[in-house]
């Protein structure tokens, strides 16, 4: 057996062992195995990973290893690189609300098969987000990420980090139900959906094109004010 020295930027120390967190990993390979496949060994999805480097220099997934190579890996940047349209798996429901709260194009249902995950992120070009490690690995896929945090509002902030989301909201534009796009209606078109006190005391309304869901500035657009005027301080903080 060949061996090889792989060493991993911190952020990647998520998907590690806990007792190989922050120390080079020595990994016995075959001559036919690729870099994807010992990297995918210990849990890290080629997703997560942008450069790496053997000796300094930079090499690809389809570099074929030698013995005693140290190739040093780093995690995926984006920036401007990539138009960020997401689909979001099952499991991260309040998650998918939040970034169409923030006027992003989040495709997202509670009930999706992985397969259809799979479709929609690799057919309309979109990041798709999951903590399914295993999902992420799927060899289609050319960009995902993983929140590593177990709270909805901690994943949010990962993902505006992640792909530099913080000069890109568009509150309010998106449908949080159906994700489709939201326009400004007169009060009488919208009348006959209203409960008495709605109709009393709103003048402004939206509407989902799609889904035809109808919206006005009441308590639950205060509390969404309020957190957004919260994430645009997380910015400072990133």
């Amino acid at each position: 057996m060949l061996t090889a020295v792989f060493s991993f930027h911190p952020e990647l120390d998520f998907f590690l062992p806990r007792s190989s967190r922050g120390t080079p990993l020595t990994l016995s390979f075959e001559d036919h195995q690729s870099i994807k496949h010992l990297i995918e060994s210990l849990g890290v999805p080629h997703v997560e990973v942008g450069r790496m480097e053997s000796k300094g220099c930079e090499v690809e997934f389809s570099y074929k290893l030698k013995e005693g190579d140290r190739i040093a890996v780093f995690p995926a940047h984006y920036g401007d690189s990539i138009e960020p349209k997401f689909v979001v798996d099952g499991h991260l429901g309040r998650l998918a609300a939040y970034l169409r709260m923030l006027g992003f194009d989040t495709n997202y249902k509670a009930q999706i098969e992985d397969f259809q995950l799979m479709t929609v992120a690799v057919t309309e070009s979109r990041i798709l987000l999951s903590r399914d490690r295993r999902l992420l690995m799927h060899k289609s896929l050319r960009v995902g990420y993983c929140p590593r945090s177990l709270n909805s509002q901690d994943q949010l902030r990962e993902i505006l980090v992640k792909f530099d989301l913080w000069e890109k909201f568009n509150p309010f534009t998106r449908c949080i139900h159906c994700n489709g796009i939201l326009q400004s209606v007169k009060k009488q078109e919208v009348l006959k959906n209203l409960l008495p006190l709605t109709k009393k005391y709103f003048e402004e309304f939206s509407i989902c094109q799609d889904c035809r869901q109808v919206y006005w500035k009441g308590s639950h657009y205060e509390r969404m004010c309020k957190m957004i005027d919260q994430i645009h301080t997380w910015s400072s903080k990133a």
